[in-house]
């Protein structure tokens, strides 16, 4: 029995479309996501600094945890362990980054990041947090 070269080609041409098509779907959808997140972020930020709570300076954790240092944000924590939060302006930050001695002198400016709907989704049971309940948590305790 002789394989065909052009079929196995072929295959693998199809088979490179569909992924590219599944790829470009979950992508898609990621943005679909992250942009109903940034209207609920958005609508947060108007409500919290009109009738609070007041924005809090935000501060980073090391990787391991054991340090935190300053940032140029102010804004409010999302999850109780202050690893993600939303700042004055609506931007969606994730709160973590490398120890250094420069960052414990001089703090660090972490970068924003495109919001999810879901905070910690595909983490551990339990540790993931829908974001309308974490907004609302932040405006009614």
């Amino acid at each position: 029995m002789t394989s065909d070269p052009d079929a196995a080609a072929r295959w693998r041409d199809d088979r490179r479309a569909a992924a590219q098509a599944h790829a470009d779907a979950l992508e898609s959808r990621r943005l679909a996501e992250s942009a109903r997140a940034r209207e609920l972020i958005g609508a947060f930020v108007q409500e919290a600094l009109a009738q609070g709570p007041e924005p809090v300076e935000l501060r980073a954790r090391s990787y391991d945890g054991r340090s935190r240092f300053r940032t140029p944000l102010r804004g409010w924590y999302l999850r109780r362990d202050e690893s993600v939060a939303v700042d004055v302006d609506g931007e969606f930050y994730v709160l973590t980054a490398p120890s250094s001695l420069t960052a414990r002198f001089r703090g660090v400016s972490p970068a924003s990041s495109d919001p999810p709907l879901v905070l910690g989704a595909g983490g551990k049971d339990g540790e993931s947090l829908d974001l309308v309940q974490a907004l609302d948590r932040v405006l009614h305790g």
